[in-house]
């Protein structure tokens, strides 16, 4: 083990003055710094192929922002209780990721390198942010950070070796890694040219679809142009990545009009805040549901007039439904649905045993589940899907597909499933009564599903629990309370 910054993950420069990360994480620009390191993450053989077979940002970024968004503000909290505890919760998820890429190449989350590389890319496009926004980092301020950074790396692995201590031999790691291992995968190119073009609409905007993609259509091409210029060029060079002719002062224009906001106001500008409210359902009870709802009404308002004004139609609309399914009856066509925007976590088009480890970790990262609690929500998830597996993967290719789903939807409330809500209503019933009161219920939903759920009984008993998420996860019931959680984008 290194000295210094490596020795505990409680004796850190978090725990003293104001950390430098906290003073970036409610900067504008850090929006563009971390698509910048998603995608350098992404472009490293062994992350990008976790993240093609496991990761939800294809079908869910804004959610997958979300619960990024708070995974890092626990890794850098001043209390090392919660920074434990959050270490805790990342190393058991990655723990559960492991297997091979297109190439047969092994790949496991826990690989230390592969962590080591995720933490060089969020410092160094933090320190990309800056200078590329005319604002460079004194040499003081970014060895307090670099430091920082190596804290977080040690609170995960118990130690930050894989990462330099001295700063000088970070940049000269980096420029090698940069040179030697990243590849132009397919995790980097879905992000670029995929999720950019296809980005469905966060909550807010769901209600106005065409208005959304008007939108998109002029932001997500520049997104990408911006990002695509900000990488470094080795990489851009040995991926073969197109530069859009004045990218380089386009991307340079974008960096200083977001430096900018620095003038405002303290306190204007709160990203936790932004991101509660992109993600917040009409009927919850928080009290900014009311401006929301009225902002939704003037962006449908909107929408239908750009929809009289451009030739957009519905069509353009995120992930519409394809023409090939249309006319086959509402039943089909519902249950296509609801394989799309619920069960196909991870947006391959298939359901297989990624989809519902996906699950099994949102359900556990809303309900903020401990052992054994979160292994036994993972065993039960695991069960459905060896039944789901032998009932509807009819041509035995080890995946379900929608026509094989379509074919047999009541197959999929079987026993297992069954255990998979008996372990949510252990979970909900924090006084072990057997029931869940009012209290319980409501809470349930309002740190899960940040909604506001009318109980009108007194006690909520297990059998209806159990039905009513039964009849949800078997597509019988698609408009449920269950819906923010796993079919929310």
């Amino acid at each position: 083990m290194t000295t210094g910054t490596t020795t505990a993950a409680d004796e850190t420069p978090l725990s003293g003055t104001e950390p430098q990360f906290r003073a970036i994480f409610d900067d504008p620009r850090w929006a563009l710094a971390i698509i910048r390191a998603t995608v350098l993450e992404a472009a490293h053989p062994q992350i990008g192929a976790a993240l093609v077979d496991n990761s939800t940002f294809v079908a869910h970024p804004w959610r997958r922002l979300r619960n990024t968004f708070l995974s890092m503000r626990r890794m850098f909290d001043a209390d090392p209780a919660v920074r434990e505890r959050e270490a805790a919760r990342l190393n058991r998820l990655h723990a559960r990721m492991s297997g091979s890429d297109s190439r047969g190449r092994a790949y496991d989350a826990m690989d230390r390198a592969a962590r080591a590389w995720v933490v060089a890319t969020l410092f160094e496009s933090a320190v990309t942010m800056c200078r590329l926004s005319g604002q460079p980092l004194d040499q003081d301020t970014m060895e307090r950070m670099y430091a920082e950074y190596r804290v977080y790396l040690a609170a995960l692995d118990g130690d930050a070796g894989e990462l330099p201590e001295d700063l000088n031999d970070f940049w000269r790691y980096f420029d090698r890694v940069v040179e030697d291992e990243l590849e132009n995968t397919e995790a980097a190119r879905v992000i670029l040219y995929r999720l950019f073009d296809h980005l469905p609409a966060p909550a807010l905007l769901a209600g106005a679809p065409t208005l959304w993609a008007a939108g998109r259509t002029v932001v997500g091409p520049l997104l990408g142009a911006i990002t695509v210029a900000s990488l470094p060029e080795p990489y851009r060079r040995r991926a073969g990545l197109p530069e859009m002719p004045g990218a380089p002062t386009l991307m340079q224009g974008a960096y200083l009009a977001a430096g900018l906001t620095r003038f405002l106001p303290e306190g204007w500008i709160n990203a936790e805040t932004i991101v509660e409210v992109l993600s917040l359902s009409p009927d919850s009870d928080d009290p900014r549901a009311r401006t929301v709802a009225a902002l939704r009404a003037r962006m449908k308002r909107a929408s239908a007039l750009l929809r009289l004004l451009t030739p957009l139609g519905e069509e353009t609309g995120p992930d519409p439904v394809p023409a090939t399914s249309r006319g086959t009856g509402e039943g089909r066509r519902s249950a296509e649905e609801f394989f799309r925007q619920v069960l196909d976590q991870t947006g391959d088009g298939h359901l297989d045993w990624p989809d519902l480890a996906a699950m099994a970790r949102e359900l556990a990262t809303r309900l903020d589940l401990d052992e054994p609690e979160e292994t036994r929500l993972y065993d039960a998830f695991a069960a459905w899907w060896r039944e789901l597996q032998a009932t509807l993967d009819t041509d035995g290719d080890g995946r379900v597909s929608a026509d094989e789903y379509a074919a047999a939807v009541p197959s999929l409330a079987g026993p297992a499933l069954i255990r998979v809500a008996e372990v949510l209503f252990d979970a909900t019933d924090k006084d072990g009564s057997g029931t869940i009161d009012a209290n319980e219920h409501r809470t349930l939903f309002r740190t899960a599903f940040q909604r506001d759920l009318v109980t009108t009984h007194g006690t909520y008993g297990r059998s209806a629990f159990v039905g009513d998420f039964l009849s949800f996860m078997s597509g019988r019931r698609p408009n449920t309370p269950y819906d923010p959680l796993l079919a929310d984008a």
